[in-house]
């Protein structure tokens, strides 16, 4: 066992990026490595070297035609042993890689932004957070469903050990827990941007943000802590192995250690930026900054760097130029300051800082208890020297800049914000800068000079490999494994096309039987407004439009009764629950299907949908979903239904509040989906279907509606690897194991068995 030095000290420094190192995580393979990813558009995979002290870079990648931004490990499988290394970047991709090829296996594309933020779970999942405000589920080369709820960047995520939940943070300043594709909870309290994420418990987990705090919260919503030490934005987070603290590092210059809720010793590197950092297994810190060397920090006395090379990392650090605009220092004047004397009396604390004037300089020092003695730690300077260009920590609309301009068009009129990255094109940047503000395309030469002269003509060196900078075209798009295997469009439990109680016909289900209705529409017209009060004509008209539809007579359906059907749908909230309920039983006859599925515009189906809200009434709630049912029994119904999947499920689980009728509903229109979808192989749709069964499974009660789940469950999962191990990453399997045990109906329990040895 390696000796405890009780504080960190360096342990080796490590060249090989031409950029900044903007991520890292350790890898599985080789054992006590890790991966790095940086600017200069690569990802490098580094191992222990035979000395045991420092590492050797043994694989680059390279994949992405712009920054890279993040990394992470996706966990062994049968097809990969050692794993999958996942790379997002500043082209919106996200690239995998084996660890013995430097080209990806696959790309995955689907952000519309840069990807800053990436984390794996079991079976395959696949985290991502992108500037374009969405974080997206992944499973092998599919995006499974996408996660909307925030209005700014995403700039982290992470999956929670518990199956199907997930966080996300964002330049909205709130983290958002989901579960099973579905926000949870919003937690509230970072007065800016949240940069970081990090697990500490099944119950816990940290985060870290641009008002330089670190925060400690409960998945239930309780902020327990904030951490106060930085002094200017935190850029990444690590939690020690067992929990045992954990370590941040900012825009202050610093890695920061923190134990039991302080901060325990602070390191200055001479970099301004610290963008990342991990935790080895064995405790040692590794981080990247934005002077592209990755340094590594040691604990153990056996593992720490030789004199030689700790005297050199000090030197470096002495001879940074702070800028005391960045407030890293306090305020700062020079004319008040002590000379070096200052420096005989010792600090009070590790990571004290301390300036002095000495020849007209003003120097840094930091106090180290381990040394027992003050480092210097930079110059303090009027101006860093450095340009914006130190990787673009300049925030605008919660994205990252290497600049931000402000351009004033004339001087009578509004300033505009200009973000600029080195790697744009200046001319294609005017371009849709005039474009977005609606300005004079006269103005293009004038902005397009102004950019080149005022980034002095930076540019990072350009792939060799062509790409067109206005359709992203030029860069690999993996084909699409179109399995043509004709599925049939039965479930596989019962062999029916959906599921129909009490039936073994092919037929959709009708939810409801033939019952006269229109005793109660006659009383509740009575008490209308004159604007939506009908007629005894239309009254009329609306009876034989019942009986027609009903089979209980010969005619069909006409457009006048179609007509009546539809003002009648549009009555107040408070009685318009006899018009739903005839609407529902008519829409299984095919004239009024067709009259309802084909409409322009679908404004009926729209007028359905808004009856779903969870705050109206259960009455009407029950009748829209038993409706939306009874649509599948066409073609031209199921094409619609499908058309308009997402805006009909994402309503329709806003009734899983309701009573046991409305949970049975919601139960048969997830069943009816799923048959669908099976029939069509759509996994997104599977995924999002498998988000709804999870969070109803939650709330039901009702066993026939837990029936249906399960069956609509089963159809979801058959003959498909890819659902099925979805399903385990949302927890599936366990809410289905809830009901192994369930005696009457025996149906349950059987279905239960069948969906358990699928998953």
């Amino acid at each position: 066992m390696a000796s405890d030095g009780g504080a960190y000290r360096l342990r080796c420094s490590l060249l090989g990026h031409g950029q900044d190192v903007r991520g890292l995580t350790r890898s599985l393979f080789p054992p006590g490595g890790f991966v790095s990813v940086s600017r200069d558009r690569t990802a490098r995979l580094w191992a222990l070297d035979g000395l045991n002290r420092g590492f050797t870079e043994i694989h680059c990648m390279s994949g992405h035609s712009n920054f890279v931004s993040c990394v992470c490990i996706i966990p062994p499988s049968e097809l990969y042993p050692r794993g999958l290394i996942a790379t997002g970047g500043n082209d919106h991709n996200i690239c995998i890689f084996t660890i013995d090829n430097p080209a990806p296996l696959y790309i995955l594309k689907g952000h519309k932004n840069t990807v800053c933020s990436l984390s794996s779970g079991k079976f395959g999942t696949l985290l991502s957070g992108s500037w374009d405000t969405t974080a997206k589920v992944w499973l092998n080369d599919r995006c499974m469903m996408t996660l909307q709820g925030h209005t700014a960047a995403i700039w982290a995520v992470i999956i929670l050990p518990e199956q199907g939940l997930m966080l996300t943070g964002s330049a909205d300043k709130t983290i958002k827990l989901w579960k099973a594709g579905r926000c949870e909870r919003t937690f509230t309290g970072h007065e800016d941007c949240v940069r970081g994420l990090a697990i500490l418990s099944e119950m816990e987990f940290l985060s870290c943000a641009n008002d330089a705090t670190v925060r400690r919260w409960q998945i239930s919503g309780a902020c327990l802590n904030v951490y106060y030490g930085h002094t200017n934005y935190i850029y990444s987070i690590s939690v020690f192995p067992q929990c045992k603290g954990f370590v941040t590092t900012g825009e202050d210059r610093s890695l920061r250690i923190w134990k039991k809720g302080e901060c325990a010793q602070t390191i200055r590197l001479p970099a301004q930026s610290v963008w990342c950092c991990c935790v080895l297994d064995n405790g040692d810190i590794v981080v990247g900054a934005s002077d592209g060397i990755i340094r590594v920090f040691t604990e153990s006395l056996e593992r720490t760097a030789s004199a030689e090379e700790i005297q050199a990392f000090e030197y470096e650090l002495s001879q940074a130029s702070i800028d005391p605009k960045t407030g890293d220092l306090g305020d700062i004047n020079a004319d008040d300051l002590p000379g070096r004397e200052h420096l005989k009396d010792p600090g009070t604390r590790d990571g004290q800082t301390r300036l002095i004037e000495d020849n007209g300089k003003v120097e840094a020092y930091q106090w180290s208890v381990s040394e027992g003695r003050w480092i210097k730690i930079g110059d303090v300077v009027g101006s860093s020297g450095a340009t914006q260009q130190t990787s673009g920590k300049v925030l605008f609309e919660g994205k990252e800049y290497d600049y931000v301009f402000t351009i004033d068009v004339n001087e009578s009129g509004p300033s505009y914000k200009l973000p600029y990255n080195i790697t744009d094109d200046p001319w294609l940047t005017a371009y849709n800068f005039l474009q977005k503000n609606d300005l004079n395309p006269m103005f293009l030469d004038q902005v397009a000079k102004f950019i080149m002269d005022n980034t002095k003509g930076q540019t990072l060196s350009t792939s060799s490999e062509f790409s067109d900078p206005f359709t992203g075209a030029g860069r690999y798009v993996p084909g699409s494994s179109s399995g043509s295997s004709t599925v049939p469009g039965a479930d596989p439990f019962t062999g029916a096309g959906r599921y129909v109680p009490g039936s073994a016909s092919n037929e959709v289900a009708p939810v409801g039987g033939v019952d006269p209705y229109t005793g109660k529409l006659k009383e509740l017209n009575s008490s209308a407004t004159e604007e939506h009060k009908l007629t005894e004509d239309d009254l009329t008209i609306l009876e034989k439009l019942l009986s027609a539809t009903c089979n209980t007579s010969a005619e069909t359906p006409t457009a006048q009764q179609l007509q009546t059907l539809w003002r009648a749908v549009n009555w107040p909230e408070d009685i318009v629950f006899p018009a739903l309920d005839i609407l529902r039983l008519s829409v299984r006859h095919p004239t009024v299907n067709e009259n309802f599925c084909n409409e322009k515009d679908h404004v009926h189906l729209a007028i359905l949908l808004k009856f779903l809200n969870p705050k109206g009434k259960q009455a009407n709630q029950l009748l829209a979903l038993r409706a939306l049912c009874n649509c599948f029994v066409s073609q031209a119904g199921q094409k619609l239904m499908m058309e308009h999947r997402g805006e009909i499920m994402t309503q329709a689980i806003e009734t899983k509040s309701g009573n046991k009728n409305i949970h049975i509903a919601l139960a048969t229109l997830t069943l009816n989906y799923a048959v669908c979808l099976h029939k069509d192989n759509n996994i997104e749709g599977k995924a999002q279907c498998l988000s709804v069964i999870s969070t109803v499974m939650e709330v039901v009660q009702d066993l026939e509606a837990v029936f249906r789940l399960l069956v609509a469950l089963g159809t979801l999962i058959s003959d498909d690897t890819n659902a099925v191990q979805l399903a385990k990453a949302l927890g599936v399997d366990s809410q289905v194991k809830k009901y192994a045990s369930v005696l009457e109906p025996a149906k349950v329990k059987e279905c239960c068995r069948f969906v358990l040895n699928l998953l």
